[in-house]
């Protein structure tokens, strides 16, 4: 999707505002634009209400434009990034945060930034999942480039090892195990494609249900289907503290993304996975420096 020129057209705005001001805050849209925040929930809400996938797939949307050069909107300009192998043809609702900021531009002209929009709108989407909720510092500076290469080397593979995991964190600005284990507990919702756990349920993995495998392997076929039969969506119950690998979904052999054993194979990552986004307030990947 092409980035709207309201988007680019923030840059400067937003730079200047966040570099006067020096630091994140909460409150930063207090004053300019205190709509700003409803509005945004507002639309979340409605998006996950007429497409309950659409929670996750903002939640994703904000993960792969913070891993890579920070939590800056790049994701959200037309090529590159988008067109990265983690995100392309995979990547959804660029459609709720255009038609989001199209609102907030309605009310607070080249006010609010896009990358702030999308970090808010991707907590919001935990909030309409029912998972918890968490305290979101403002004005981010959006970025007028993006990085296709930096999105192919940087975002974790499906397939990615605890220790390949902990050091792609440890890469972001110092984030630990911890700010590892959170974000991993939203496979627990949305939509997985069959490629990425096709291993485990035919491999004879121990450490997923079997239950949960045959359940698995009734959507999934050992051999490759076309691609309107590749796809599981995680339906199995209401979502509860989405965003953190609390629930048997996810930490308690019902996983199925290949990466999900890092925290049901090694104790010290178990015992992590009890820690919930209302002790850990910080964003998937920090956001540039002003």
């Amino acid at each position: 999707m092409a980035a709207s020129a309201s988007c680019i057209s923030l840059v400067v705005l937003v730079a200047l505002a966040t570099a006067a001001s020096g630091q994140l805050s909460p409150t930063f849209y207090d004053t300019s634009c205190p709509r700003a925040l409803a509005t945004i929930k507002s639309g979340v809400m409605a998006a996950v209400s007429s497409d309950p996938r659409m929670g996750a797939s903002l939640l994703r949307l904000h993960f792969h434009d913070c891993f890579v050069q920070g939590c800056d909107a790049s994701v959200l300009l037309s090529g590159m990034e988008q067109n990265a192998i983690p995100n392309a043809g995979s990547l959804r609702g660029f459609g709720v945060i255009d038609s989001i900021k199209t609102q907030i531009e309605a009310i607070c002209n080249q006010t609010v930034s896009c990358a702030d929009i999308l970090t808010v709108a991707a907590r919001d989407s935990v909030i309409a999942l029912g998972g918890p909720s968490w305290t979101v510092p403002l004005g981010r500076r959006d970025s007028i480039d993006a990085n296709e290469a930096e999105a192919n080397s940087e975002l974790p593979g499906f397939n990615s090892s605890r220790s390949e995991l902990e050091a792609a964190f440890l890469r972001k600005g110092g984030l630990n195990t911890v700010d590892m284990v959170a974000p991993s507990g939203a496979h627990t919702i949305g939509q997985a494609q069959c490629s990425t756990f096709r291993a485990r349920i035919y491999g004879g993995d121990t450490n997923i249900s079997a239950a949960y495998a045959a359940s698995l392997r009734a959507n999934c076929p050992r051999q490759w289907a076309p691609v309107t039969a590749a796809w599981r969506t995680w339906t199995r119950r209401p979502p509860t503290r989405s965003t953190t690998p609390t629930t048997p979904t996810s930490c308690h052999r019902g996983g199925s993304c290949t990466r999900t054993r890092c925290c049901s194979t090694t104790t010290p990552l178990t015992t992590l996975s009890g820690t919930s986004l209302r002790t850990r307030q910080r964003s998937a990947a920090p956001s540039r420096p002003p």
